[in-house]
């Protein structure tokens, strides 16, 4: 089973399922502990080849790597602490993970919050995702890694995510490294499944300067009513670092509207 960190508040309070994207950690989520565990349950996981997964589930390294079966990976932890429901959220990779989710466990999901979501490429992360499926057999994948970190967040003021982001990346090993990246030539399915939107409620949280994935939110997002955007000024793509103050209130004021209007509507049932 894959490592994971529960704190729990009490039997009464919403369930919050943090998800990190790829070379990442739970560790992540540092800057939103303090906050969120005064209102919720929290369970935090690091996915397989992860963290501290590395250790508790090298099972995991050994099979089929898809979202789906990543996916199935966090319904496993679920079910084992008997989280029946729960708020997800995301940032980078992780968002299609909570995204795979929702195809699967979709009953069992009250909010998806995505944090520096990936919904399409625009060119430029295509020329990135293509010049890394070349190279990524023949450079040491810190190399690799590296690269991508300063292209997605390339600011002075990203610097803070950035080095999180590979400093947690330098835990994998160059084929788990591999295994992960196998995974780009899959986002292309569930892109698609983006245009189908689930009956979820889902705040997008977006840095104004996240060159790479805003716009085509923004474009998605157009004609769509069930979902909102928050876009933070001065942020990159990793919102709930740069901008972590903005970040919890925002999202901790979006969940108790969530849970407000759940209990309004049992209560009229």
């Amino acid at each position: 089973m894959l490592y994971h960190k529960e704190y729990f508040l009490s039997e009464k309070a919403d369930w919050v399922v943090f998800v990190h994207g790829a070379g990442g950690s739970s560790a992540v989520w540092f800057k939103q502990l303090k906050d969120f565990k005064i209102h919720f349950n929290l369970l935090l996981i690091d996915l397989r080849g992860h963290g501290k997964s590395v250790e508790t589930s090298p099972e995991k390294q050994q099979g089929v790597y898809s979202f789906e079966a990543i996916a199935n990976d966090i319904i496993e932890v679920l079910d084992f602490l008997k989280v029946e429901k729960a708020h997800f959220v995301g940032v980078s990779l992780g968002t299609l993970i909570i995204r795979q989710l929702g195809d699967m466990i979709s009953h069992r999901m009250q909010s998806m919050i995505l944090v520096g979501a990936i919904t399409h490429f625009n060119f430029k992360s295509r020329f990135w995702v293509t010049m890394g499926r070349i190279f990524k057999n023949v450079l040491p994948y810190m190399w690799l890694y590296r690269l991508f970190a300063f292209v997605i967040m390339p600011a002075k003021q990203h610097a803070e995510s950035r080095n999180i982001f590979i400093r947690e990346a330098q835990k994998l090993c160059q084929r788990e490294f591999l295994r992960w990246y196998k995974l780009t030539s899959q986002m292309k399915g569930l892109f698609q499944k983006y245009d189908v939107h689930l009956p979820i409620p889902t705040l997008y949280v977006m840095g104004d300067r996240d060159y790479m994935f805003l716009d085509p939110i923004t474009k998605m997002l157009e004609n769509v009513k069930t979902a909102a955007l928050l876009v933070v000024d001065e942020c990159g793509h990793v919102v709930n670092i740069e901008q972590a103050k903005i970040f919890n209130e925002e999202v901790i004021k979006y969940l108790q509207r969530i849970i407000s209007q759940y209990h309004n509507r049992s209560i009229l049932h």
